[in-house]
Formats: C-alpha cells, sequence, structure tokens
C-alpha cells in the first residue's frame, strides 16, 4: 500500500528532525544545550499553576467548540490594552496557534491557491499548507540587512491570478525581524490592491525590544475584513503544554466558516483554557521581569555569537530567536555532527539547521536557527562549546580534504 503524495511532500520539521540523535546522546550521558526548539524555561505564572491545580469540577466534559466565553471575554479585554478592539464573538479559541494556522487555511484557500510569505519562515506553514494542498511562494530576505522586508515590487512579481494571501509573523520567527509601521503600510496597500488575505501571526507581541510602537494587522486601516490574526499563549506565559491559541478576525463569513471546522473536532482542551483564562491576570510585574530577562539573554547571545570567528547574527528586535551565519558548508551536517560526535567534557548543543526554514533550494545552508530560552549561564556555556565545536569540525573537515 503506498501513502498519501500529501504525506510524502511533508517536510520533515527543522527544529525536531535531530531529536532522536540528541535523546541518543543523552543516552551515552551526554548534557544538551537546547537551542534548536521554543520551548521557555521560563516558569508559567502562578495563578494558571495555582487554577490546575485547584480544577473544581467532577466531570472534564467537552468545552464549546469557540471556546469558553469567559475566556474570550478576558482576551477581548486583553487585545484592548495593545489598541486591538473586538467582541468576543470576534475570537475563536483553538488547540494551539497551529490550528488557528490550519483552520484559517483551510476556510480562505482551495487546492492551489498561492500564500505568500517571506523566507526564512517558520518551517510549520510550509506543513500546514502542504496539508490544505495550498502552494507556498517565498520571497527571500538576507542576513546580511537582517531580514529586512523587501519592496512591494518583489511582491508583486510572485503574483498571479491564484495569488489568496500573504502571511506574516511579526515579530518574526525563526529570525526575530520586526516589521516597521511603513512595512505594515505597504503590506495593507498590496493587500488591497489584490484583495488578499492577510493571514498575520502575532504571538511574540510581548516580546518587542526596541522602541518603536508595536503595529499589528489589526491597527491597519480598511483591510479590517481580509486580516486574519494568529495568536497562542504558547510563549506569552510559557504555557506550551496547554495548547491554546486563538484565530481572530472581523470577517464574519470567515468567522462561521471557521467554526464548522472547530465543530469537527469537537472542543479545544478544558483544562488548556481554565489556565490560559487565569493566566491573563498575571501581575504586570510577571510579564515585565519575563521582558528584561530575554532582553538579556538576547544581547548575551548575540554579543556572543559575533564573538567567534566566523560567525556573524544580526540583532534581533522582536521574539526570542535569532539566525546565524556560521563558517561551515553545510549546517546541517554540523548540527548533527554536535550530537553524534562533538563532545567536550561531557556537554554538546543542539540547533535547527536553517535550511528547513527556507524554500529556495541550496539557500540558508550555512545557517541555524537559536532560541535564546534557557538562562544566561547555560547561554554563555552553549556559545563556548559552539566555538570549540566549530574549530574541532573545521579542523577535521581540513584534515580529510
Amino acid at each position: 500500500m503506498n501513502i498519501s503524495d500529501r504525506a510524502q511532500k511533508m517536510p520533515s520539521s527543522p527544529i525536531r528532525k535531530l531529536t532522536p540523535y540528541a535523546n541518543a546522546a543523552k543516552e551515552r550521558g551526554v548534557k544538551v544545550y537546547h537551542l534548536n526548539i521554543g520551548q521557555p524555561d521560563i516558569q508559567t505564572p502562578a495563578v494558571g499553576l495555582h487554577a490546575m491545580k485547584n480544577v473544581s469540577t467532577n466531570i472534564l466534559e467537552y468545552s464549546p467548540s469557540q471556546g469558553y466565553r469567559s475566556l474570550r471575554e478576558k482576551l477581548a479585554k486583553y487585545y484592548a490594552e495593545y489598541d486591538i478592539h473586538l467582541t468576543p464573538d470576534e475570537i475563536i479559541v483553538t488547540t494551539g496557534g497551529s490550528e488557528a494556522v490550519l483552520f484559517a487555511f483551510l476556510t480562505c484557500l482551495n487546492p492551489g491557491d498561492e500564500i505568500l510569505v517571506t523566507e526564512p519562515s517558520y518551517a510549520n506553514y510550509m506543513a500546514f499548507a502542504i496539508s490544505v494542498g495550498a502552494v507556498v511562494k517565498s520571497i527571500p530576505t538576507g542576513i546580511e540587512n537582517g531580514f529586512a522586508l523587501p519592496s512591494m515590487e518583489e511582491f508583486e512579481k510572485l503574483i498571479t491570478p491564484r495569488t489568496k494571501a500573504l502571511l506574516i509573523c511579526n515579530p518574526n520567527n525563526p529570525t526575530g525581524y520586526l516589521y516597521s509601521r511603513q512595512e505594515m503600510e505597504q503590506l495593507s496597500e498590496l493587500v488591497k490592491k489584490y484583495d488578499l488575505y492577510l493571514f498575520s501571526d502575532e504571538v511574540y507581541r510581548e516580546f518587542i525590544y526596541t522602541d518603536a510602537p508595536y503595529v499589528s494587522a489589526m491597527h491597519l486601516e480598511g483591510i479590517e475584513q481580509n486580516v486574519v490574526l494568529i495568536d497562542s499563549v504558547s510563549k506569552r506565559y510559557s504555557e506550551c503544554g496547554i495548547r491554546i491559541g486563538t484565530l481572530v478576525t472581523k470577517n464574519k463569513i470567515v468567522r462561521d466558516s471557521v467554526m464548522k471546522f472547530c465543530q469537527a473536532r469537537l472542543s479545544p482542551p478544558k483544562i488548556g483554557q481554565i489556565i490560559a483564562e487565569a493566566s491573563i491576570d498575571a501581575p504586570k510585574d510577571y510579564m515585565r521581569r519575563v521582558f528584561i530577562e530575554y532582553k538579556e539573554r538576547r544581547d548575551c547571545l548575540i554579543e556572543g555569537l559575533n564573538k567567534i570567528p566566523g560567525v556573524y547574527s544580526p540583532m534581533p528586535l522582536g521574539a526570542f530567536y535569532t539566525v546565524a551565519k556560521l563558517p561551515v558548508k553545510d549546517a546541517e551536517d554540523f548540527c548533527l555532527w554536535c550530537l553524534t560526535d562533538f563532545c567536550y567534557e561531557g556537554e554538546t548543543i543542539m540547533m535547527a539547521p536553517c535550511k528547513g526554514f527556507y524554500l529556495t533550494p541550496d539557500v540558508g545552508v550555512d545557517e541555524v536557527r537559536l532560541a535564546y530560552v534557557i538562562c544566561k549561564e547555560d547561554i554563555k556555556r552553549a556559545l563556548f562549546l559552539l566555538e570549540k565545536a566549530l574549530e574541532q569540525y573545521n579542523r577535521e573537515k581540513e584534515e580529510k580534504d
């Protein structure tokens, strides 16, 4: 029997594909510093943990397909703090931000429809597009100018009658780039001109390390019916495991259609919603301390990377990722080697090769994505190990050549 064409086309995650090798290293007694995945080590808000431990129900029943209204009411107040004004009915609770992306694609795109996205891009976008039969067309950005948004002319070169949507992540995963108001306004004009959907993944809005104002796709005038906002509590409150996200749109036809998919999957996680609703009440000091911690980690990582001979990373302005260029020909081979062959004083590092974040062949082959979600002391140790690994790897390559 054969598997589907869709399954054959589905890419492996560049973030998780090397996990078996990391596990094998750990079984050998090697300590692995994880820079590959955006799993924060920040403690979940105490109010969320308290809610989890004190669930007062005797039956873990289905929740409403749209999510609990009490959670959606709290979310509406949360968004209002960012000048995003919504009613609870304009918010749909999803099983993580991933389901929000999938449901947006299923609702707005037909097989063969095209989505424009900058690259490097969060790898799972491509996976979800394949799942629905859509085609992702990429607009390259470069590490040399910090992954700035290309000109609108570059976007227009790729627009065809099958183009139905733009997809952005702001602040960006994997690059940490933050779109300016001017860039967002340019995207808005493109959306108006070609009547496109704008899917905007904004799960990292809390983590912006510049004085420039946060510009949401929901702030753009004249395209309110075109915007579908993707959000999640995973990174905001360090709650990746509860799988609670949101799909937000002013477009009632889109919402009503998304609800059909929500009903088909029955309901988002009940316990997760209880935890998320409680976490919205986390003290302001919690988010302030988390923000300061990530900013310090960013500064520590970027400064350390750029001190290593041959390594370069631009300064990310948001999220908690960066892309670094390494002095190797094949970063994926290097990342694998770090887990299989390299061990310094019983330790090694795990990184995500960037090739999997690009659609264009042979681009990003010497780049890695790094997540600064471990403490500063561990980041410093990981940087030390990275320098040692590069020295040994390149020395071995030269000896073989």
